[in-house]
């Protein structure tokens, strides 16, 4: 099984992801879109891309102790040890770009996916989309978060705050909608877009300054990875300072239909 991912399985990495999970859901306010029933004690519910495996573990003090949760994921290295997780949590390995196993077809009520922007490029949208759809039984739910990247902008505590080092990191390195929902098969698809509380912003945006950081020491580009360390003390002092990156996050909830 190849992978291709961008950023490092390891501890700097899965610390990033688990405390970008806890200012996300502040940022929400849930997990899962109050807009997809949970009163079933026997759903079963994906979270396709796990990672650390943080939203599930997370997920399962919210929903009865009979609701069957997985992590899907092309490796399944950041997540904690079996012995350590909730009785009815479970991982395995699952490439969201292969052919799905006959045993997950159209087993989930709610399937969960988030920030996979880096994973899936454009063009292969609809075969992901499609596979996502036949993994959820007729009327299940699909819930996507992303970030928006074409709402990015730079705060600036102060009208008189530099930016010039967090503008050529930005562009070093030059969104999931409801269209795309419809495209692809699901009703009913709701839109929740959400900006951060300004208090927010600053914990967001050091956050994702270690996914710089991390692809950096990950990158076999030297040159790219060398122009990252190079402007990234300018971007700590701007950051320092009041200057900081700033994004729109989206969840978009779309419905299986029924069969």
């Amino acid at each position: 099984m190849s992978e291709n991912y961008i950023l490092p399985r390891e501890y700097l990495e899965s610390n990033r992801l688990n405390l970008h999970h806890y200012l996300l859901r502040e940022t929400f306010g849930y997990l899962l879109h109050p807009s997809i029933p949970t009163g079933d004690p026997k759903l079963r519910v994906a979270d396709v891309g796990t990672g650390t495996g943080i939203w599930l573990t997370d997920l399962s003090h919210q929903l009865p102790s009979g609701v069957r949760l997985d992590g899907l994921d092309i490796s399944i290295e950041s997540v904690p040890p079996k012995q350590w997780l909730p009785a009815n949590v479970t991982f395995r390995q699952w490439d969201i770009h292969s052919d799905i196993p006959q045993d997950l077809v159209g087993v989930y009520d709610i399937i969960h996916i988030s920030l996979l922007i880096f994973v899936i490029k454009n063009e292969n949208v609809p075969a992901v989309m499609g596979r996502l759809l036949k993994l959820l039984k007729p009327g299940g739910y699909l819930q996507w978060l992303e970030t928006d990247a074409s709402s990015f902008r730079i705060q600036k505590a102060s009208p008189d705050n530099k930016i010039e080092a967090l503008t050529k990191l930005i562009n070093l390195l030059s969104s999931s909608d409801n269209t795309v929902f419809r495209e692809n098969g699901f009703t009913g698809v709701q839109y929740d877009a959400r900006n951060p509380l300004p208090e927010m912003v600053m914990p967001l945006h050091e956050c994702n300054l270690l996914v710089h950081e991390n692809m950096a020491r990950k990158t076999n580009n030297t040159k790219w990875s060398e122009a990252i360390n190079r402007i990234l003390p300018g971007v700590l002092t701007e950051t320092q300072a009041g200057a900081a990156y700033d994004f729109t996050r989206v969840v978009v909830v779309g419905k299986k239909p029924l069969e």
